[in-house]
């Protein structure tokens, strides 16, 4: 029973200790976003001008971005600066998680862990890049396409934020199709030759996917579920330099010599 004890009090404190250490790392995360959003208050207006350079160069002569409400578009600046302060404090949150999980990986889990999220993080970047420079100016130039003598397009500040915002999250998310395909593949939950013979359903899912994630016309559609079928294409040619994580390789030791030298231990202990 003694045994039982020390065990269940070393089970405490280490759960105690991994709490504390994620306090910690998220502590740290936390102010590395202020000090970022600090640093980005100050160019939160022409943070602004280029994020609706997109918009701006398609509204017809005499339209421009409006406001409604006093205090939008300084709520809208802070907004901006906190989007702003987290992506310049990525590589501090990206070090924390990594600090907090790398001690609890093999590894060979580190050596596939962290290529995976640098390549993460480039893909989001350049899907947020692509919607920039490729998907908005078309679905903006056919959004304003309608208007006319007796209709003018005059956006607000807020709304055109909050569009650009949810639109480049999806892209950016959408970007990261081969990733989720190689850690399938990697961890044996779905076979490779499975994703090869289901390419038209995969096709089906991107065309859904992308009718939900893209602004609501045919053009955005259809340029969001190209790349979205070849980053499928992509994910099953890097699933081919892999193979399925053997179950053996789950642990570096035998678990049932593992449970006969834990209950040795648990006799000697009573013993004494």
């Amino acid at each position: 029973m003694a045994s039982a004890d020390k065990l269940n009090e070393s089970s405490e404190n280490t759960f105690l200790g991994h709490l504390l250490e994620l306090r910690q790392r998220v502590l740290y995360a936390v102010l590395a976003v202020f000090v970022g959003f600090l640093l980005s208050y100050p160019f939160a207006q022409k943070i602004y001008q280029i994020l609706a350079q997109p918009l701006i160069s398609v509204l017809p002569k005499g339209s421009h971005l409006i406001y409604t409400s006093l205090p939008e578009v300084f709520l809208t600046y802070v907004q901006l600066s906190l989007i702003s302060g987290f992506v310049l404090a990525l590589p501090v949150i990206l070090y924390q998680f990594w600090a907090f999980v790398a001690p609890g990986l093999y590894a060979h889990e580190r050596q596939l862990f962290f290529p995976l999220i640098f390549v993460s993080l480039l893909l989001f970047l350049a899907g947020i890049l692509f919607a920039y420079f490729v998907v908005f100016p078309n679905a903006f130039h056919f959004f304003v396409s309608f208007s006319g003598t007796d209709i003018t397009a005059m956006p607000k500040v807020s709304n055109y934020l909050t569009l650009i915002v949810k639109f480049s999250l999806a892209f950016g998310l959408a970007f990261q199709i081969p990733i989720l395909v190689l850690v399938l593949v990697r961890i044996g939950i779905v076979q490779l030759e499975t994703l090869r013979k289901g390419r038209r359903y995969a096709f089906l899912l991107c065309a859904v996917a992308s009718a939900i994630l893209s602004p609501p016309d045919v053009m955005s559609m259809v340029l969001l579920m190209i790349p979205m079928y070849l980053l499928y294409e992509l994910g099953l040619l890097f699933a081919t330099f892999t193979r399925p994580k053997p179950k053996a390789e789950s642990a570096d030791v035998d678990p049932a010599s593992l449970m006969e030298e834990a209950e040795k231990s648990f006799r000697e202990n009573d013993q004494n």
